[in-house]
């Protein structure tokens, strides 16, 4: 997104000052953490590693147990981890995920536990893209803490705000209306691909991936997602605790912000007393255009396409399957550069681009390159990461 679309309009930005910086608000699941809330995370998440869902397998880890993946934190948050990036009014907008820098300090999450999420609003800058002419780039903060009072993480997200007015003039995406027809032979390409990635996490099975086994150079296995479907994006949804109604409190330590959307994807509160389903985001709400043609099409959107908070789930599981259950991803900086449409697969590539000495002597540092992208080969999130291996 950097070419400039010529247009004269510009974004009110006045509003976002006053909340940088500040304590917005506290986040926590109304109840514990349930071992089948990990499983349904791995199923939605399309990760087929037998140590987040598989009790017989799990009791033979170095946990015991099922524990949930790493990417599961971004589970414990009420707004996708964007909520403290919308913060300020900007009048008729709407928002696009532009990516996740997360930084994890130790603690694993199990059934049982309750995950604190404290936020804050970090920067903004203005800026011109090819999507949507004037747009705003903000970042915000979600701190992530468990009930023994362990610090598990910190995200910094970034949400792309726009005017949907905009998006639809500058047609960034035409002629991406229709889904793509795969033959019979590129399915089961796709298939053997997803079983020979799947192979590759058994054949490590429970022993370490050692860091004097790694060099730079080397490439992970190529891991497959897809094809996308609003059945796939759905379950997705329905599998962050945070998208069920009543399952979160939300402490709010300033007034509740109207981020400015418009009215079509906006919620409705006065329905929602009678009825959740108005203020639920998918059916009501400003995650509608992921699910209906019709609302992605307003929001400049061909089709419905993928969240971005799932795909920086996908990066991190990604990232730790190939670490393995002895190994640790420290440290990710992802930008998320084009969406996952319906009817497309995603391909994961990534590789070693140095190894280090970490602060723990007993782990090394082995520090990746990471792409995704799709059948045709254009780039959908790239970054960055760090990873703890065990030295022996």
């Amino acid at each position: 997104m950097t070419d400039t679309l010529d247009t004269s309009e510009t974004l009110d930005t006045s509003d976002i000052d006053r909340y940088l910086g500040v304590p917005l608000a506290r986040n926590r699941a109304v109840d514990p953490i349930h071992v089948n809330d990990i499983r349904r995370w791995a199923q939605a998440m399309r990760h087929p590693n037998r140590l987040y869902y598989d009790p017989a397998y799990a009791a033979e880890s170095r946990f015991g147990r099922i524990v949930a993946p790493q990417s599961f934190t971004a589970n414990c948050e009420a707004g996708h981890g964007a909520r403290p990036a919308l913060q300020g009014h900007i009048p008729d907008s709407h928002m696009l995920f532009g990516g996740d820098e997360w930084w994890f300090f130790g603690p694993r999450i199990f059934a049982g536990d309750l995950v604190t999420v404290e936020q804050m609003a970090f920067d903004y800058r203005r800026t011109e893209t090819k999507f949507a002419g004037p747009t705003v780039i903000q970042r915000g903060d979600n701190h992530y803490t468990n009930d023994r009072g362990e610090k598990i993480a910190l995200q910094r997200a970034s949400a792309v705000r726009y005017r949907p007015a905009s998006a639809r003039q500058a047609e960034s995406f035409g002629g991406r209306e229709h889904e793509p027809e795969w033959s019979d032979d590129e399915l089961q390409r796709l298939d053997e691909q997803r079983r020979v990635y799947a192979q590759s996490i058994t054949d490590l099975g429970h022993d370490p991936r050692l860091f004097g086994s790694v060099k730079a150079g080397d490439e992970l296995p190529v891991k497959v997602i897809g094809r996308h479907s609003v059945v796939s994006f759905t379950t997705e949804w329905r599998a962050f605790t945070m998208n069920g109604w009543d399952t979160m409190t939300r402490e709010e330590l300033v007034p509740a912000v109207d981020s400015g959307w418009t009215e079509e994807m906006s919620v409705s509160h006065e329905k929602a007393a009678w009825d959740p389903e108005y203020a639920d985001g998918a059916y009501y709400g400003a995650s509608r255009g992921h699910l209906f043609a019709e609302y992605s099409r307003r929001i400049g959107m061909p089709r419905p396409y993928g969240y971005g908070a799932s795909m920086g789930a996908w990066i991190m599981d990604y990232l730790s399957s190939w670490a393995g259950e002895w190994g640790f991803v420290a440290h990710v900086n992802s930008q998320y550069r084009g969406p996952a449409f319906t009817g497309d697969a995603t391909y994961f590539r990534a590789t070693v681009t140095e190894t280090a000495d970490a602060l723990d002597p007993a782990m090394g540092e082995v520090r990746l390159a990471y792409t995704l992208t799709n059948q045709r080969d254009e780039v959908l999130a790239k970054g960055t990461g760090e990873v703890l291996l065990p030295r022996r």
